[in-house]
């Protein structure tokens, strides 16, 4: 199994690409091959997402990789469990052989969700990714000898529509707790890149140089968004242009700022349904 580290590239002309991926609803195995016909770097298979139940995102990663021989990633919110769940559902993971995983916070819940899913006393998304580097280290959240330790490349999540600064004195924290790599929610001013690197690179106390991940949603009209879309590109879309075309444009001229590690967010339809038949056509032009 390859490490996202190992495969992140400097040089604009070796695209390297995550592709999300959402798990199902039931126990079925006939959504693997949507996986299959993904000819993306990794399968980042989401957890939970639109808080709803699905299969568990470390599962579905497995059986991507199993059953389609795909390299996958799977996302981890440190907002459901404890401390002691979390850490023991990430050994359930590295005896399953999985070794790439993103850490997230989730959606906040209302309140009426909340009294209805119950609350959780377990880490933030930056205090994971220290713990699960201790983890790493033969160690867990007591400080206590594993029989061995995890050997996981770990994530961390930014979104640059908060803000560049803030944004950048997160992934910092993020970095230094151990975060190997970071991706970005979808962003469409190749500039807002430019200067979050800059941001994060800057000041008396350098960050680790590690790899970005810059976030590019193939858009469908009618579709769900995960960041504010400039009027012009829905103008765009309403007028008929294809979402395809548009992600195309955002990665070339991510590529021309030097940019090569992208986070490729798939269609998502009203109710959660994915085209991924849409997101391959976008990574066999990209290829």
């Amino acid at each position: 199994m390859a490490k996202v580290i190992d495969r992140s590239s400097c040089r604009p002309s070796d695209l390297v690409i995550i592709c999300d991926f959402s798990p199902p609803r039931g126990s079925g195995t006939g959504w693997i091959e949507d996986a299959r016909g993904l000819d993306a770097d990794f399968i980042c298979v989401a957890y939970s997402p639109g808080k709803s139940v699905r299969l568990d995102s470390a599962i579905a990663a497995h059986l991507i990789r199993t059953e389609a021989r795909k390299e996958v990633i799977f996302n981890l919110s440190s907002r459901d469990m404890n401390r002691l769940a979390i850490q023991s559902h990430l050994l359930g993971a590295a005896s399953l052989g999985l070794e790439n995983l993103v850490v997230l916070q989730g959606d906040s819940f209302s309140e009426r969700e909340a009294s209805k899913t119950g609350s959780a006393s377990g880490f933030n998304p930056t205090e994971l990714i220290a713990g699960i580097k201790e983890m790493n280290r033969g160690l867990d959240y007591r400080g206590r000898k594993l029989d061995g330790p995890t050997d996981f490349c770990v994530g961390g999540v930014v979104d640059l529509g908060k803000g560049i600064g803030p944004e950048a004195r997160l992934a910092r924290r993020k970095a230094r707790a151990g975060a190997d790599f970071l991706i970005t929610q979808p962003i469409y001013d190749p500039q807002l890149a430019e200067r979050f690197l800059d941001e994060y690179r800057s000041g008396p106390d350098p960050a680790p140089d590690i790899p970005v991940f810059f976030g590019v949603q193939v858009l469908v009209k009618g579709g769900v968004l995960f960041s504010d879309v400039p009027e012009q590109i829905v103008s765009d879309l309403t007028k008929g242009r294809p979402g395809e075309e548009i992600a195309l444009e955002a990665v070339g001229r991510l590529q021309a700022l030097g940019l090569s590690n992208i986070y490729l967010i798939p269609p998502v339809l009203k109710g959660g349904a994915r085209d991924y038949a849409a997101a391959q056509r976008v990574i066999s032009s990209l290829r």
